[in-house]
């Protein structure tokens, strides 16, 4: 039997770890490459973000997914992160509860995140 009741869901979390690291390695690059440099050296036109078509993106229901994804994801891939920095912090005898508060608060974040995305 396992040491910790966490260490039994162990694998969800590295796979929401996991996605998170993607979208934090793809898509929000991009996304900071068309910000941050495409659109200030007109590479990109700045109406390509307006409002409307943003909402419109957002509003549809692959982009409600992708959306609740890009939100959602890099909290647990944080809140893994966090676990191990007061693990590597001389916190291990607490992992226990470090590691449940941690994917906790990337669980109500996920949660606020599915309801802000249904409310669009």
């Amino acid at each position: 039997m396992s040491k910790h009741p966490l260490l039994s869901f162990e694998p969800v979390i590295w796979v929401l770890f996991g996605q998170g690291i993607m979208i934090g390695s793809m898509l929000l690059t991009g996304w900071l490459l068309v910000v941050g440099l495409a659109i200030p050296l007109g590479l990109v036109s700045a109406e390509a973000l307006s409002f409307e078509r943003a909402y419109a993106l957002g509003s549809h229901p692959i982009g409600r997914v992708v959306l609740l994804g890009v939100v959602a994801l890099p909290m647990w891939k944080g809140a893994h992160h966090m676990r191990h920095f007061f693990i590597d912090s001389g916190h291990g005898d607490k992992d226990g509860v470090i590691g449940t508060l941690c994917y906790l608060m990337a669980a109500a974040g996920s949660a606020a995140a599915l309801v802000a995305v249904i409310r669009l």
